[in-house]
């Protein structure tokens, strides 16, 4: 998909994607590369593709770094800034991507620790870094925004549940963005061909992703929600701070 960014808008300023080593983080990185911001690609333990995706950014003209860091760990995220901060001296983009909670192994609460403490704790970490005029980009989905009116799949209800929690907290903390001067957007989309969870839930629930999409009409893919989110980081933001991508007629009200 072409990038929706003109070529050095962008330029000089410094974004950070989180769960951006593959998947809507890893395009997302690439389009706001292109368009001349120099972007932190963090990864949790996926390194070699993250340092690929650093390579491929580079090798097109484009300025990155690699940082690996577990956003459910303290020490790691102050990591991550600390490397953030001796590397580039701030931010400007914050892209609050990774998400989880349908990975086996993991401790029965994860969804929650991930998707609403530590977004909470990566914003509040990342303030001393982010200076008047810097965006910060929560992603969601329809399924979670909406969770409150509709209904979603059981095997997604703790995910859904957790991002809705995590998206409440976030816009309880618009009167301190505010005052420093920066802005929030949630970008909420369908279910995305593609990814990690759309793979997760059809394994758990064979046919319900082509459910989805014969319900919804068409559902977008990675790229093309990717380009919505690196929209997010340069368009007006919404007076609820919500930008909804694709079609919302089957879901209720927030």
């Amino acid at each position: 998909m072409t990038n929706p960014l003109a070529a050095g808008s962008l330029d000089g300023l410094r974004a950070l994607v989180t769960g951006s080593s593959r998947g809507i983080g890893a395009d997302t990185a690439t389009y706001l590369a292109e368009a001349g911001a120099r972007v932190v690609i963090n990864f949790r333990n996926k390194e070699a593709r993250a340092t690929k995706l650093v390579d491929k950014i580079i090798a097109a003209g484009g300025s990155a770094i690699a940082i690996g860091a577990d956003l459910t760990d303290p020490t790691s995220v102050t990591g991550l800034f600390d490397t953030i901060t001796s590397e580039w001296g701030g931010l400007d983009i914050l892209v609050m991507n990774a998400s989880g909670g349908m990975e086996s192994g993991m401790a029965e609460d994860y969804a929650m620790q991930l998707n609403r403490d530590a977004q909470v704790s990566l914003l509040t970490a990342a303030l001393p870094l982010l200076s008047p005029g810097s965006r910060v980009i929560f992603v969601t989905s329809h399924q979670a925004h909406f969770i409150h009116s509709t209904p979603t799949m059981p095997e997604y209800l703790p995910v859904a549940l957790s991002k809705r929690a995590g998206e409440d907290a976030l816009l309880a903390m618009i009167t301190i963005l505010d005052a420093a001067g920066i802005g929030l957007v949630v970008v909420s989309g369908d279910m995305i061909e593609g990814t990690i969870t759309a793979t997760l839930l059809e394994r758990a629930n064979p046919g319900a992703i082509s459910a989805r999409k014969s319900s919804a009409g068409r559902l977008f893919n990675v790229s093309e929600f990717a380009a919505e989110i690196a929209l997010a980081a340069v368009e007006p933001i919404p007076t609820d701070h919500t930008r909804l991508v694709g079609d919302v007629s089957g879901f209720g009200t927030a």
